[in-house]
């Protein structure tokens, strides 16, 4: 597994396909912050910008300390970074999750509130009667309580994280009434989101996902390659939110109604 990079196997699988991985595939386990980007490119796709240049991570909106803590050490155990690209963590995931859940999405402004709440099947996807938000909060205020008096799951070793992460992708616990496997699967359906999205919601920090996969981003015109096939788009990516200069002008505010 050492010699397969962790591009080539996104490439192979797909986002989607990345679902079926084992948390925390990693090549290297050092610390994020210990991993410097090189200037090599793979298949002519640009490196990214040095760790100096990345912007300054967002106060959160959402998020308690305690909240955060956790947060932002379990994203970097589902896509953690190696020794060339940044993971979850580096691309801004949490200052993504946390805009959404303080958001129109975390309000839950277009989930059918009015119940009768009963179990469903796999096939008639969520029932619960828990907003986005609350379900976070109410989960993480369950697991927070449950390690309270054990080591918290920031300051847990990297093996320790993912066996954690394992049991609630497990499912089998109660978290304030709501199924581990399905916080796991809000919390990582997130994070795919947040390393994948345009930088203008809050996540894919300079792009760094797009430039480790080889993706061009929202160029207003491909007309010059429609007639093109096979080749590959070696430009650097651009964003929805790119000025004339080059920079990202994060969407500040989410509204929590929806217009």
């Amino acid at each position: 597994m050492a010699d397969i990079s962790r591009r080539a196997v996104i490439k192979a699988t797909g986002a989607v396909g990345a679902a079926m991985l084992p948390v925390g595939l990693a090549i290297n386990e050092a610390p994020a912050q210990e991993h410097r980007h090189t200037a090599a490119t793979e298949d002519n796709v640009p490196a990214p910008p040095p760790a100096g240049s990345q912007a300054q991570p967002t106060p959160y909106l959402f998020f308690n300390a305690e909240e955060a803590a956790f947060i932002e050490a379990a994203v970097a155990r589902l896509i953690p970074a190696d020794d060339k690209w940044g993971g979850a963590r580096e691309a801004g995931v949490p200052n993504y999750i946390d805009k959404q859940l303080n958001g129109a999405w975390g309000a839950g402004e277009r989930l059918y509130r009015s119940g009768p709440w009963q179990a469903g099947t796999p096939s008639q996807g969520y029932q619960l009667p828990f907003t986005p938000a609350e379900l976070l909060r109410t989960a993480l205020a369950a697991i927070n309580a449950e390690l309270k008096d054990k080591t918290p799951f920031a300051n847990m070793s990297a093996s320790e994280q993912d066996a954690y992460l394992h049991s609630l992708e497990a499912g089998g616990k109660d978290l304030g009434g709501i199924p581990s496997n399905v916080f796991f699967n809000d919390l990582w359906e997130a994070t795919v989101e947040g390393f994948f999205s345009d930088p203008v919601y809050g996540g894919n920090r300079d792009m760094l996902a797009w430039r480790m996969i080889g993706f061009p981003g929202a160029y207003a015109s491909y007309y010059d390659l429609v007639d093109q096939h096979g080749i590959a788009v070696a430009r650097a990516p651009t964003s929805l939110a790119e000025d004339v200069h080059g920079h990202v002008h994060m969407d500040a505010a989410i509204p929590a109604n929806l217009p």
